[in-house]
């Protein structure tokens, strides 16, 4: 597969200060960058820069980040899924998985989580692949939000939806196991009929079990 990787960038006022939102971001660009203490949600900030270092460099492996001045203020990534989950299973050189996206308290509810996908896919090559993300609960910050499941789940159905990204049904026993649990996923328009297919077939691998 052609990993063509072509950089976009934009604008986004706040009541905070004006935000870069670019990528991908090269590796070498993200190490030039400071990574703000409060991007914890994963694990801590200095591990998560660490992190999305790697992935930036992986051939596949795309970051947009939102930043203010020279600070990560916030991310995405893009990578292909977790061999331990059942989207790796088909091997698809045409599936990658958003698999994080995390802003800082200070900026959220200024559309900066909805500005990163919108810059995500302005990159043509995203055409190409299968975008999956699998939200589960157990990663929302009900907490620190102060929202239930529910209305957590609604603002990330509407912010992965500015990406392109909507609901599909799976059969994925994670993902059963909460009703505020699912999959969304992008299907760019230069995608075989045979990775759609081969998609359907992963998300119901249980459908002929008794």
């Amino acid at each position: 597969m052609d990993y063509q990787k072509t950089y976009n960038a934009m604008e986004l006022k706040t009541n905070h200060g004006t935000l870069i939102i670019e990528g991908p971001v090269t590796g070498e660009k993200l190490k030039a960058y400071d990574f703000h203490e409060d991007l914890t949600a994963f694990r801590p900030a200095f591990q998560q820069h660490k992190a999305l270092i790697d992935i930036a460099d992986l051939p596949e492996g795309r970051i947009i980040l939102a930043r203010h001045m020279d600070t990560v203020v916030g991310y995405v990534t893009y990578l292909y899924p977790d061999p331990l989950e059942r989207w790796s299973e088909g091997k698809m050189e045409d599936l990658i998985e958003l698999g994080a996206i995390e802003v800082i308290p200070q900026f959220r509810g200024a559309s900066v989580g909805k500005n990163l996908l919108k810059v995500s896919m302005m990159d043509d090559a995203m055409e190409d692949y299968i975008i999956i993300t699998t939200e589960y609960y157990w990663h929302w910050d009900l907490k620190g939000t102060g929202l239930n499941v529910w209305e957590y789940r609604k603002i990330m159905e509407k912010m992965m939806n500015a990406g392109g990204l909507v609901y599909y049904a799976t059969d994925d026993p994670e993902i059963s196991s909460h009703p505020a649990n699912c999959l969304m996923a992008r299907i760019g328009r230069r995608v075989s009929p045979d990775s759609i297919q081969q998609f359907d077939n992963l998300r119901f691998m249980n459908r002929f079990m008794y």
